[in-house]
């Protein structure tokens, strides 16, 4: 009548994610795509330690959507110049390693991309910290009248 408990919680949780979405700058939607990828290649090498083949397959699909759709769909190449043309070719390199991780199921290859992810969102936050501070001349500076 009121329907299962877990499907209570994925209602929750999509509208908390939707929120998310919503609510985020366009920085932030990067590092949540990110997330998305480095969470979807977890997902696949637990899959591929249990044998779960279309579980696997189902969870590298994802995250090759997620690159292909939304981080390589996202670079703006006339804006972005040699930066975004640099993505871009990283992005294609690592769909095309997770579709041979698919074949072969090979966890090596997996990890290689998601370290790759890693090192992408550590740098993308660091960014974002940075852009988040105001230009030097808007920080308050200590008053030498107060001592």
């Amino acid at each position: 009548m009121f329907g299962t408990p877990k499907r209570g919680v994925g209602a929750y949780a999509t509208v908390g994610l939707e929120t998310g979405v919503a609510a985020a700058s366009p920085h932030k939607l990067v590092v949540m795509l990110y997330d998305g990828v480095i969470v979807s290649l977890l997902s696949a090498i637990n899959n591929i330690k249990v044998t779960n083949i279309a579980a696997k397959g189902a969870a590298l699909s994802k995250a090759i959507t997620i690159i292909d759709n939304g981080l390589r769909a996202s670079l703006d190449k006339n804006a972005g110049g040699e930066i975004a043309a640099n993505l871009d070719s990283l992005y294609d390199y690592m769909s095309r390693r997770l579709l041979e991780a698919n074949i072969k199921n090979d966890v090596a290859i997996i990890e290689e991309v998601r370290g790759l992810m890693a090192d992408l969102r550590s740098a993308w936050v660091e960014i974002g910290d940075k852009s988040d501070m105001p230009p030097p001349s808007m920080q308050q500076t200590p008053s030498l009248m107060s001592a």
